[in-house]
């Protein structure tokens, strides 16, 4: 990331790699409650979701998470945890522990890379971890959407069953169900956030506004996830769709946007924006901070490693 003063050792891609990996199920614990709150508001309207959920009615994020703990208990706003901390460690370890060297490579080496290079390198390490890690993220989706009330039979009772259960009904396809508008979002995420990131960290650091401390972490992690949250918010919501959906409801994933707005109309592409907002911005001012300060303390103590042999 931009910010590193002259006489700074950058951090090995180990380091970046592990830290990124680490600040990402830290910001999940964290979120978790809200990413899952989104993914119910965003599949509510589909016939499966509602015969499901027969006089259960979402409204809004507080609304939503309040009716899960009193309709399937607090346990529910964490359905899927487990997979969802196996994606980031996937996902996130690529997508962000990556971005640094793929920026380097395309620009040749170059201190300060343009703003089409950094986008580049944004949507080259998102397509290549959500390519990596789709199969965390099928199962974490599938959990996420799964009611847990009395009477409702269950899709699926633990991870690894999930993945199991999967692969045997719906084939290798099915772990990668939502792959193509995965990258798709995952790129514009990808890219938006951490360009969106960069710069602003960027911006805030030339001109002299803050150090490179907590504070300008925050300011420019909070930006990056508003900025990414109403660019990839429409792509998002068709690939939990897409992804959640049982075999033959859609042809595809383009099919499964039509549907969408020819049945719902074009606000059904923002169903659970509020949501995913204050997910996205809650999860980028953790995840970056604690990515920051983690390179910091993996770099200091392989420093205290080194000096000392």
């Amino acid at each position: 990331m931009v910010g590193m003063k002259p006489s700074d050792t950058p951090p090995t891609l180990g380091v970046k790699f592990l830290s990124a990996g680490t600040a990402a199920c830290i910001a999940d614990l964290i979120t978790f409650p809200l990413d899952t709150a989104k993914v119910r508001l965003q599949i509510q309207g589909e016939k499966v979701a509602s015969e499901a959920t027969k006089g259960i009615r979402y409204r809004g994020v507080f609304g939503t998470i309040s009716t899960m703990i009193r309709t399937e208990g607090p346990r529910a706003l964490y359905n899927g945890l487990v997979a969802g901390l196996q994606r980031q460690m996937c996902f996130a370890s690529i997508r962000i522990g990556f971005y640094d060297n793929v920026k380097n490579f395309y620009s040749g080496g170059v201190d300060t890379a343009n703003v089409g290079i950094r986008i580049l390198a944004g949507c080259t390490t998102g397509a290549m971890a959500v390519s990596f890690a789709q199969p965390t993220d099928v199962v974490k989706v599938r959990f996420q959407a799964q009611v847990n009330l009395t009477g409702v039979a269950r899709r699926y009772t633990g991870t690894m069953q999930a993945y199991k259960q999967i692969f045997n009904h719906e084939g290798i396809r099915g772990l990668w169900k939502g792959c193509l508008p995965n990258i798709t979002r995952n790129a514009l995420v990808n890219c938006t956030e951490l360009v969106t990131y960069d710069l602003i960290k960027e911006a805030i650091l030339r001109h002299n506004l803050l150090s490179d401390n907590l504070p300008c972490h925050f300011t420019s992690a909070f930006g990056a996830g508003f900025v990414t949250t109403c660019i990839a918010s429409p792509v998002d919501v068709v690939k939990t769709r897409y992804m959640n959906s049982p075999p033959g409801q859609y042809k595809s994933a383009i099919n499964c946007a039509w549907v969408m707005a020819t049945k719902e109309g074009p606000t059904a592409f923002y169903k659970g924006f509020v949501p995913s907002f204050l997910r996205l911005g809650s999860w980028n001012v953790v995840m970056f901070v604690s990515f920051e300060q983690l390179k910091r303390l993996m770099m200091l103590g392989k420093k205290k490693i080194e000096e000392r042999s």
